[in-house]
């Protein structure tokens, strides 16, 4: 009895593990951009602290403040579509009756989704063209392509996330 009793705890366990891990991999876009909060206050608290106590300011700061705000902004992004933060006019579309309501939601993530495409692949071709040029920061020499490369990772994101929650704005009201 002892054995199936341990079996059983040890399958919850790993089924817990499980979870935990699914759970990572689906807050990762908030995980890395509270990394890049972090990096970003601390760099910017002692940037400060050595330009005006120290009287030696940082020469790597801004490059390195520029690179936390731009991941920062298109992870955020991509977790704001998913968590329903983002920005959206819902007071016209209450008021609609319930079928028109639903198109022009779809509508609008339609729409999104073209605005999204656009960015993604325009963003994919800078990108490919820093990767090409070889361009980087003045200071840390850090390739442009790495720091920018999050804008189409971010539209991914997004175009991923908003389709999710879609979907299941969806499926709650024909259940």
């Amino acid at each position: 009895m002892n054995i199936c009793v341990c079996f059983r705890e040890t399958g919850e366990i790993m089924g817990e593990q499980k979870k935990l891990g699914r759970s990572i991999l689906n807050n990762l876009d908030f995980f890395i951009a509270g990394i890049a909060l972090t990096v970003l206050v601390f760099v910017t608290f002692f940037g400060v602290f050595a330009r005006y106590f120290m009287g030696n300011p940082f020469a790597w700061e801004e490059e390195v403040q520029l690179a936390c705000f731009v991941w920062i902004t298109f992870l955020g992004v991509g977790a704001a579509f998913r968590t329903g933060s983002h920005v959206a006019i819902e007071i016209l579309v209450e008021r609609m009756p319930e079928k028109v309501a639903h198109l022009v939601e779809l509508g609008g993530y339609l729409i999104s989704m073209g605005i999204l495409l656009f960015f993604f692949y325009y963003s994919d071709v800078i990108v490919y063209s820093m990767i090409q040029m070889g361009r980087s920061t003045n200071i840390l020499h850090i390739p442009n392509a790495a720091i920018y490369l999050v804008v189409p990772i971010g539209c991914v994101l997004m175009m991923y996330n908003y389709t999710r929650v879609i979907i299941k704005k969806f499926k709650e009201v024909h259940d």
